[in-house]
């Protein structure tokens, strides 16, 4: 037997329970999610979620998932774009707020309403929605000391992954208010 074959067998056999109490331990608790998804969101979610939107520039997004889009001509790409361009960023908020909301908790949108209103938020929105369009998405900024320790708070943490798991919610929303912005 070859040594780098010995080598992965012994890390195969590590990794499994030699006893069944062993492998019927229970693991170690789940954290409780951050925000359960609502049918129906409350006010106070919806207006937390606008504000969310707003500190991330949603309507650079909307830019970005129209770009993303495909069109049959050049002329209706421009089209798209400048019915895009007439819509005020406000109410690109206000509409995309409701649908959103319905997987996106309070905590989490104030959390990531200060986290993006933040220096290092401000960088990063910056690269997201300014850098080409590349294969590979673009390092992120640097973080200084400061921005270090504001990204190893728990609340934040669970905050960006909850966001990271609404994305493809977000952008299937941004699209369907694409497409009702187009149909006007």
């Amino acid at each position: 037997m070859k040594p780098t074959y010995a080598l992965a067998l012994a890390a195969l056999l590590a990794c499994v329970p030699l006893t069944r109490a062993g492998a019927a331990a229970p693991a170690a608790p789940a954290a409780p999610a951050a925000s359960v998804p609502v049918t129906a969101p409350d006010a106070a979610r919806v207006q937390a979620v606008q504000a969310m939107l707003a500190a991330m520039q949603s309507e650079k997004m909307m830019r970005s998932v129209a770009g993303a889009s495909r069109y049959a001509n050049e002329e209706q790409r421009a089209s798209v774009f400048a019915k895009l361009d007439k819509v005020p960023p406000q109410q690109i908020y206000q509409r995309l707020a409701t649908p959103v909301a319905r997987v996106i908790g309070v905590e989490t949108a104030n959390e990531l309403t200060a986290f993006y209103a933040s220096d290092y938020g401000k960088r990063l929105l910056q690269q997201t929605y300014n850098s080409r369009a590349s294969m590979f998405p673009p390092e992120p900024p640097v973080p200084n000391a400061a921005e270090k320790k504001m990204l190893k708070r728990p609340a934040l943490v669970q905050a960006r992954k909850e966001l990271a798991g609404a994305d493809a919610t977000i952008r299937h929303e941004a699209f369907v208010l694409l497409q009702a912005i187009i149909k006007k």
